[in-house]
């Protein structure tokens, strides 16, 4: 064959209209000549002539070569012909063109013989096939595509056009975007912001924190914390052991240990499980402190001075053998009811009735075995009674304008209608803030009285201007969180001493309480050991962002809930891996194969749904937020997954896959760029909730942290550059539950 003609290799937009340049001249010019795949790429060329060894290896030549014989116009450099050189062709291997500098080209007819034609359309092709937009030739351009849709066949069958992706620098494309303020330096009260103070019940520093210790304060507080500083609130989180009293006296006896070193082995025990549960204090302090006996003393001495201490005397049991007072959870022997044989002074755990440990049958100490003998001792009271008026109005206020949980105003206002009584604030022990009264040297402040007071001398262990957190009410609003057994202590003795001194305290703002969170269908036990305890999770191998899930998914706000191993499985496998998982991974990685992960200009207008999307998310945006600023975190986790979830639904109801990426560019571009701004989004709202997973989500968008917004917006950009994809969750094995339940579900260790 004397003439050759041999298709451009690669798979590019310049290819791609090279190849169809060649098959619209030989459609128009030479129907007899085939053309070839360079199938061993030994073709340097488009044409060759076999007789002279003559070849052309640029595509308008070979049009303009064909069409000689038959058009006296072949060589003719028209402005069509300009157009396509100076500005069409260069714009391939970027996918963008002038669209304006069409507008000097001009067609009075469809001719699909004209080389200028058959030029400019076949560069002009790859770049408008699919675009909506609007400019100069686009009758033209649908006309004459119409017309020659075997040649676009012909050339699609050998080169499947793939769009140009742009170099990944790693640069920011970021717009109006707010992001969380970083803090340096202590953190301190700031006039026309909104101050929050947020505590944690203090744990006592004689065991290993359970789960449901774990929902119940320091997990709560902490994901109302990460929202706070998220919605940009200037916050303080404050946490810490309660490490004096009964309790921890009589453990160190067990341990044979002093107090202090039982003190301090628990208190590490107790900040590396909040470490690995990513509990942000930020600051976690001890009871066990010079400023917790400064101030504790000092309120102790304003309310006697102002009347509101008086001394009466207690008839309690006395352990002889070990010299010490019994607290009544220390004094076991058979209950008077159900005859059980091991109940405490406190309770009977197989019939469930409150008991008085002078009750108990056969009652015997639980240290020693020694029978316990009752004793008199005279203890400072405090006058709740006197305080009570007044303690009444600011409940009255305090818990409407706070909108306390609905199990702590039930608490505060069965003790309110049962009238306060004088209460006991001082205790027969050595280890505990020392009495500041003559004749009560030998004894110590109630941990009860002293536990709260622990809140304020923490902050002050934290920075020396601790007053400007507590004692400046009007610029400071006190959240604090707890299970519902705390709540007499935090709603009636704290806030009756900080109005007993007669000095300005900032008081209760909102108080949060939980139920009982039960395991397996039964109770969580620390001197049992039954149930998951904080090291347990840890020993797992499963992360703290499941974990924190879970926890917060089944919190229990209004009523008594579950641990769950099955449960616990299925929340992984099912909601953060099937919904919030596969959400980001499906996108970073399209983003990144197809993109190679630069988000493309995009135009939002062309996803037709985008507006219900954004009518849809800002409605679960703004649910969520009235959800979290009540402290409802359960709901609040539910509405953070249903956003994740509209996101996935998303990019189901557009259908992204390669086929949109080829056939439909812009709405593709749109498409990425929105579902990755809602991934940005999802990334914020559940950062209360799995601080560790939106940080490996913002290092796959190459992100800073968003805070928290009102709205939904595009805030990345058009030449963004992400990261590289990384799987958030994994799939945790069925069989798991009954490996679990064997080596937890008894408290075995």
């Amino acid at each position: 064959m004397p003439l050759e003609l041999f298709y451009a290799k690669g798979n590019n937009a310049k290819a791609f209209s090279s190849n169809l340049k060649l098959n619209l001249a030989v459609a128009a010019y030479a129907a007899q000549l085939k053309i070839s795949v360079d199938a061993d790429g030994s073709k340097p060329f488009l044409l060759h002539e076999n007789k002279t060894n003559f070849t052309l290896i640029e595509p308008n030549a070979v049009v303009q070569y064909l069409a000689a014989s038959t058009r006296p116009d072949a060589f003719s450099d028209t402005e069509a012909v300009k157009t396509e050189r100076l500005t069409v062709y260069p714009g391939l291997s970027s996918s963008k063109f002038d669209a304006g500098a069409l507008s000097s080209a001009s067609f009075a007819s469809v001719d699909v013989t004209s080389p200028e034609q058959i030029i400019l359309f076949s560069s002009l092709y790859p770049l408008a096939k699919n675009s909506s937009a609007e400019f100069a030739l686009k009758n033209w351009f649908e006309q004459f595509a119409s017309a020659v849709q075997t040649a676009i066949e012909a050339t699609s069958a050998v080169t499947k056009l793939e769009r140009p992706k742009a170099t990944n620098t790693g640069a920011q494309q970021l717009n109006e975007t707010v992001f969380v303020k970083k803090v340096t330096g202590a953190i301190l009260p700031k006039k026309d912001e909104r101050n929050v103070l947020i505590t944690s019940a203090l744990p006592y520093v004689n065991n290993v924190p359970h789960l449901g210790n774990i929902v119940g304060s320091v997990l709560s507080a902490d994901i109302f914390s990460r929202y706070s500083k998220a919605r940009n609130y200037n916050t303080l989180f404050i946490g810490g052991t309660d490490e004096y009293g009964t309790a921890t006296e009589t453990k160190a006896l067990e341990e044979n240990v002093t107090p202090m070193e039982l003190c301090t082995k628990y208190y590490h025990l107790h900040s590396d499980i909040y470490k690995w549960f990513e509990i942000g204090f930020d600051y976690f302090g001890r009871t066990t402190t010079d400023k917790q006996t400064e101030i504790a003393q000092h309120i102790f001495l304003k309310l006697h001075e102002n009347g509101f201490l008086e001394e009466q005397v207690m008839h309690q049991l006395y352990c002889s053998k070990h010299k010490g007072f019994l607290a009544d959870r220390y004094v076991e022997g058979e209950c008077p009811r159900c005859h059980y044989d091991d109940a405490r002074g406190d309770q009977c755990d197989k019939c469930g009735n409150l008991l008085n440990p002078f009750e108990l049958i056969n009652p015997h100490c639980k240290l020693d075995g020694e029978t316990p003998i009752p004793k008199d001792s005279t203890h400072v009271f405090l006058s709740l009674d006197k305080l009570q008026p007044e303690l009444t109005k600011w409940v009255d206020e305090a818990c409407t304008k706070g909108r306390w949980s609905k199990n702590a105003k039930t608490i505060t206002y069965s003790w309110l209608k049962e009238g306060l009584q004088p209460r006991a604030i001082t205790r027969d022990l050595v280890w505990g803030t020392p009495v500041p009264l003559k004749g009560f040297e030998d004894k110590v402040l109630y941990v009860w009285f002293d536990a709260c007071i622990g809140y304020i001398s923490i902050t002050a262990n934290y920075t020396d201007d601790w007053e400007k957190w507590w004692k400046q009410p009007d610029d400071v609003q006190l959240y604090q969180f707890m299970g519902k057994d705390n709540v007499p202590f935090h709603t009636v003795v704290f806030p009756s001493s900080e109005i007993g001194t007669r000095e300005k305290w900032t008081m209760l703002h909102h108080l949060n309480t939980t139920e009982y969170l039960q395991y397996e269908g039964g109770k969580f036990s620390k001197s049992r050991n039954i149930g998951v305890f904080g090291d347990n999770a840890q020993q797992t191998g499963i992360p703290p962002s499941v974990w924190r899930y879970y926890l917060a998914s089944v919190r229990p706000e209004t009523s008594d809930s579950q641990f769950s191993w099955a449960e616990f499985i299925g929340k992984n496998n099912n909601e953060l891996l099937a919904n919030l998982g596969n959400f980001v991974n499906r996108l970073v990685k399209f983003v990144v194969a197809k993109y190679n992960g630069v988000v493309p200009e995009y135009n939002p207008e062309n996803c037709p749904n985008y507006k219900q999307t954004v009518a849809d998310v800002d409605a679960l945006l703004q649910s969520y937020i009235t959800e979290m600023e009540e402290s409802h975190l359960r709901k609040g986790l539910e509405l953070a997954m249903a956003i994740s979830a509209r996101g996935n639904q998303f990019l189901q109801d557009n259908k992204l896959d390669n086929s949109l990426y080829n056939d439909h560019p812009d709405k593709s571009d749109a498409v990425v760029a929105i579902g990755l701004n809602l991934i940005y989004l999802v990334s914020a709202v559940i950062t209360p909730y799995m601080p560790s997973t939106t940080a490996a989500i913002e290092r796959q968008l190459n992100v800073p942290a968003l805070a928290i917004p009102d709205r939904f917006s595009l805030w990345i950009g058009g030449g963004h550059c992400i990261g590289k994809a990384e799987y958030l969750f994994k799939r945790i094995d069925e069989k798991k539950v009954d490996e679990w339940r064997a080596k937890y579900g008894t408290g075995s260790k």
